[in-house]
């Protein structure tokens, strides 16, 4: 049986003068999809976590009546506090007609200079998840040290010092409560500036 091979079906999200990356791994199967936008799984946390943070309202991005999201409202506010977001794989295989990150296999990686190249300012890049995090060191292949769920590693990539966090999935399959889901990324968001 011949696996397809899946090309990314949004463009990368780089307002120019963005300080922050979040990469994830890939898009869920698009009939999953309630926006055309990044984390647009109405199952998925990502945008409660924004909420949580940012206005104490894990609802405030989203659509209850409808269950979808404010796209337009998510798009604002990125652009106005400086995040870009895209993913770590450019193409993928399904290996089994899903979303989990255990059977996506990455068959073009995305490429980090080019993305970085977009968002000059860009110092602080985030994986949301362990498939993101391994994407991207290898992607970048220097051999930076890999960082536990929380924490930071150091590297100099594409002519500039970056500081890499992993943290926590927002994919509901991950077993964390959504409040210390939002509390690691505000912890880094503090760390960058981004939250007072």
């Amino acid at each position: 049986m011949t696996m397809r091979i899946e090309t990314h079906p949004l463009p990368p999200f780089l307002p120019n003068h963005a300080k922050l990356l979040m990469l994830g791994s890939f898009p869920p199967q698009q009939h999953r999809w309630k926006m055309q936008f990044y984390y647009p799984n109405y199952q998925n946390d990502m945008w409660k976590i924004f909420g949580l943070i940012f206005f104490k309202d894990a609802y405030y991005f989203l659509d209850v009546a409808n269950k979808c999201f404010h796209e337009q409202k998510i798009r604002d506010f990125l652009t106005q506090i400086g995040i870009a977001i895209y993913d770590t794989a450019y193409q993928v295989i399904r290996l089994n007609n899903n979303a989990a990150d255990k059977f996506l296999q990455i068959y073009t990686p995305t490429d980090l200079n080019v993305l970085l190249a977009k968002i000059p300012q860009c110092q602080h890049i985030i994986t949301t998840g362990d498939k993101a995090t391994d994407t991207l060191l290898e992607a970048m292949s220097i051999g930076t040290i890999k960082p536990k769920i929380g924490e930071m590693s150091e590297a100099y990539f594409a002519q500039r010092e970056l500081k890499l966090y992993r943290l926590p999935s927002s994919s509901r399959a991950y077993p964390l409560a959504l409040e210390k889901k939002a509390a690691a990324y505000a912890e880094v968001f503090k760390n960058i500036g981004l939250l007072k």
